[in-house]
């Protein structure tokens, strides 16, 4: 038997252009507007996720790092993150 999670009742408003977006996804997925609005949602919170462990691992390497070419390299990469400049 699958244990059921727990869940919390949101309610969000969203522009007309988004909401139009989620609908089209939901119908060519056939899956409800709400299941994609929760797959979208997880899937950037993993993004962000994902960004802040390379935002560490750039800056380990930048504090290791010797070489001054490979140093700047890794200070744009890390602005990047940071700015997204």
């Amino acid at each position: 038997m699958q244990k059921r999670e727990n869940v919390v009742r949101q309610s969000v408003s969203l522009p007309t252009a988004v909401a139009k977006r989620i609908q089209s996804l939901a119908k060519r997925s056939k899956r409800s507007s709400n299941r994609v609005l929760v797959d979208l949602i997880e899937a950037g919170l993993e993004s962000k996720e994902a960004e802040k462990k390379r935002f560490f691992e750039l800056a380990d390497q930048l504090t290791e790092c010797s070489d001054p070419e490979e140093k700047r390299k890794l200070t744009e990469e890390l602005a990047r993150l940071t700015f997204g400049a």
